[in-house]
């Protein structure tokens, strides 16, 4: 067998996990028509202050100003940008200033975006200001349920109703094959009664113009972090934390970007930030149980991972130990668990001491009953495996093992096939191989019993698959595992037998009692007999060898890839404005990274 060194398997594994997982807007869909069904929008209003004043006067555009005057007339538009208006109660209310909101928007987006000394230091605390206005409420109660009934991977995500835009259709009756799609700031000579309004994705006015900006305000070379740390403090990023609890994916989605670009400007923030990402994480823990944004946050700390400095600080080590490692615990892991590993392994690979209290903190929390769950940590423990030092590896294989050995015999036969997987991993095999003596005695009794027992005939491949890569790693001891085995088998059965004549003496004597036939029918007579489950023993090593070579399944190395295991779901109706919102959703990076070389 070609020996896989651990370098060469890191290597490859850094190639193509560089950055953490991304988290997934839209649940993975199942194969299949789905059926439409008429549901309610679910959407929920974040409690905003509504502007007393609400009409706003249309400001010059910024190349008809002289330059002289396009930093005041830029504060104008910001100022101008922090009115709010009602999209819940009455979105048709005020088009036409919510069109003014939406222009200066778009034209401060592109104005930073392709001029050089425009954020200038009077601008600072304006741009704050608006993004703090805009975006920082009190968001709705949840309205998908909490507790036992909250099922994160089928309760769909709740919109934030001030986020989708109003998009208005003309039906033009003189072509009745076209549709003309026309703005509010057209509308001064058309009907109003010629419109329909349709409320979808695209549109009026949306937080996501208010993130775009200040992404780009960010971005900015201009941008100086010296000036802007007065107006972005730790409350600001407070405030800022708070949001991630929004239901919206969308929002939660620009949300992590800002974040991010945040920590990566300003040095004195942080420790601030992981500190309270921490305190997110033990109240989600030890508390609720419930929180939107875990996922989010745990890409953004995948990619702060990724850039600690060697040797690793000792409160780095605690946030692994203490707040990462439980997060293994919540019932909703599933939701988070890609970035949670990502984490998880990106630690090994900076410190590899690390690498037996991660092992054994995940064989304390490993599943019982949770056989989703199950797969997940074999998935995760895979991973950890393909990092690991050869040192490292002894010191965890005895307890590892023997937990794999349960997975083996465990009766859902995903759980029984991704642990068999691991012996499709060349790297893998290697440990095995050298730590052989140790780890075939604990895993011999499983695979054997399996083989012959197991319901789905798809295992009973794999585990001869399993065998035949033992037998051929070291005879010797692949022959003595047999006989141990076949030994300890006789002795079950002579112990199975003596149990056997005990139970008959106790059925002779019952018996001979007087009142024995009153009730022998009633209860009968059964006795413990024939219970043993494993089937015939082949009594020979030969006849073992034989059956190996004849049963062993040639299984493609990516075929666990091509087949990903995933939980067998129902079909459930989903909400079509919902799923399409997301579809069209783009996403923060996308949006600003064209815009870099500017």
């Amino acid at each position: 067998m070609p020996n896989k060194t651990k370098k060469d398997k890191s290597s490859n594994r850094k190639a193509s996990n560089s950055v953490p997982p991304t988290t997934q807007l839209l649940k993975g869909k199942q194969p299949g028509s789905q059926t439409a069904v008429k549901k309610d929008k679910r959407q929920s209003s974040s409690r905003f202050s509504l502007s007393n004043n609400r009409e706003l006067q249309k400001l010059p555009a910024f190349k008809d100003a002289p330059p002289a005057e396009q930093e005041k007339l830029f504060i104008q538009k910001l100022r101008q940008c922090c009115v709010l208006f009602d999209f819940v109660s009455d979105p048709l209310s005020d088009l036409k200033w919510k069109e003014v909101k939406r222009a200066a928007l778009s034209e401060m987006v592109e104005y930073i975006t392709h001029n050089r000394n425009v954020i200038t230091e009077p601008i600072y605390p304006e741009v704050v200001h608006m993004f703090a206005v805009n975006m920082f409420r009190t968001l709705p109660p949840s309205s998908n349920p909490t507790g036992a009934e909250f099922d994160p991977e089928e309760d769909e995500p709740t919109l934030e109703a001030a986020w989708p835009h109003l998009q208005v259709h003309t039906h033009t009756h003189t072509h009745t094959h076209t549709h003309t799609h026309t703005h509010t700031h057209t509308h001064t000579h058309t009907p109003f009664s010629c419109y329909r309004f349709i409320f979808e994705p695209l549109a009026f006015f949306s937080p996501q113009l208010v993130y775009e900006f200040f992404l780009r305000f960010l971005e900015s070379p201009d941008f100086q972090p010296n000036i802007a740390k007065k107006y972005i403090d730790q409350r600001f990023v407070m405030q800022l934390l708070d949001l991630f609890d929004s239901e919206d994916p969308r929002e939660r989605d620009f949300l992590k970007t800002t974040l991010h670009r945040i920590y990566g400007k300003f040095l004195g923030l942080r420790a601030y930030i992981r500190k309270q990402i921490n305190n997110i994480f033990y109240r989600f823990i030890y508390e609720t149980e419930h929180h939107n944004g875990i996922a989010e946050l745990l890409e953004i700390l995948g990619s702060i991972i990724n850039g600690f400095a060697l040797p690793l600080k000792e409160e780095h080590k605690i946030f692994l130990l203490k707040v990462l490692l439980p997060l293994h615990k919540v019932k909703s892991l599933s939701v988070y668990h890609p970035q949670l590993a990502y984490c998880v392994v990106q630690f090994l690979e900076k410190d590899s001491t690390l690498t037996e209290p991660t092992v054994m903190a995940l064989l304390k929390y490993w599943p019982k009953t949770h056989s989703p769950k199950e797969v997940m940590f074999l998935n995760e423990l895979e991973e950890i495996l393909d990092v690991i030092e050869p040192s490292e590896f002894v010191k965890v294989m005895e307890p590892l093992f023997r937990q794999l050995a349960k997975c083996v015999s465990s009766p859902h036969f995903q759980v029984a096939e991704r642990a068999l997987y691991y012996w499709n991993n060349e790297y893998i095999m290697s440990l095995i191989s050298d730590n052989a003596a140790k780890i075939l005695p604990i895993m011999f009794p499983a695979l054997y019993r399996n083989s012959k027992t197991h319901w789905n005939k798809t295992i009973h491949g794999l585990i001869y698959n399993a065998l035949k890569l033992f037998m051929e790693m070291n005879q010797k001891l692949f022959d003595d595992c047999t006989q141990q085995f076949r030994a300890e088998k006789s002795k079950e059965k002579a112990k199975w037998k003596e149990r056997e004549e005990a139970w008959l003496k106790i059925e002779n004597l019952a018996k001979s009692n007087p009142q024995f036939l009153m009730y022998v029918d009633s209860v009968g007579s059964d006795s413990p007999m024939d219970m043993e489950t494993d089937g015939p023993l082949l009594d020979d090593v030969n006849m073992l060898k034989k059956a190996v070579e004849e049963e062993a399944t040639q299984i493609q190395k990516d075929q666990r890839r091509e087949r990903p295991l995933m939980r067998r779901k129902s079909e459930l109706p989903k909400d079509i404005s919902t799923v399409t919102a997301l579809e069209l959703h783009r996403r923060a990076e996308e949006m600003i990274t064209p815009h870099d070389g500017h």
